[in-house]
């Protein structure tokens, strides 16, 4: 059996999504649903929402009422696939326009690199919406996109 890690000691509480959002996908597999990435299901081996579809995904958190995120930590995992997925995260105070906070790269090898954290720090105010745009494989391989776990603070 694995062992996974805890999730890391920050300031300030983790957001309940689940009790204080309601979550958009463009896409997700029967057996890999969104509420995967929010079940503190931590580290490699955990539990992930996998899009049912190949090719890029949204994944937006609309809350509802405005929050404060200081910290976004997300978890990626890839095993069977060689592929570089991009993930671009974007702030929206009204719902309508976003703004881009972070975009990042990951390689993912089965022979090597299959797991990925970040924990990112922010100081936003007044979030009404949350959005994670994956673009599986910059190769444009029929890969799906796949996120293990995101949680605010």
């Amino acid at each position: 059996m694995l062992a996974r890690p805890k999730e890391p000691a920050v300031q300030g509480t983790e957001i309940p999504i689940a009790s204080v959002a309601t979550v958009y996908v463009t896409s997700e597999a029967m057996d890999h649903p969104i509420d995967h990435a929010f079940d503190n299901q931590y580290g490699p081996g955990g539990t992930r929402w996998v899009a049912q579809e190949p090719g890029e995904q949204a994944i937006i958190v609309a809350f509802d009422t405005p929050q404060s995120i200081h910290q976004v930590t997300l978890e990626v995992e890839e095993q069977q696939t060689s592929r570089t997925q991009e993930l671009q995260l974007a702030i929206s105070t009204d719902g309508q326009t976003y703004r881009e906070l972070r975009r990042q790269e990951y390689t993912f090898s089965p022979k090597g690199a299959t797991f990925e954290r970040e924990e990112w720090t922010l100081q936003e105010e007044d979030v009404t919406h949350l959005r994670l745009w994956i673009k599986p494989d910059k190769g444009d391989k029929a890969c799906h996109a796949s996120l293990t776990s995101l949680a605010l603070r």
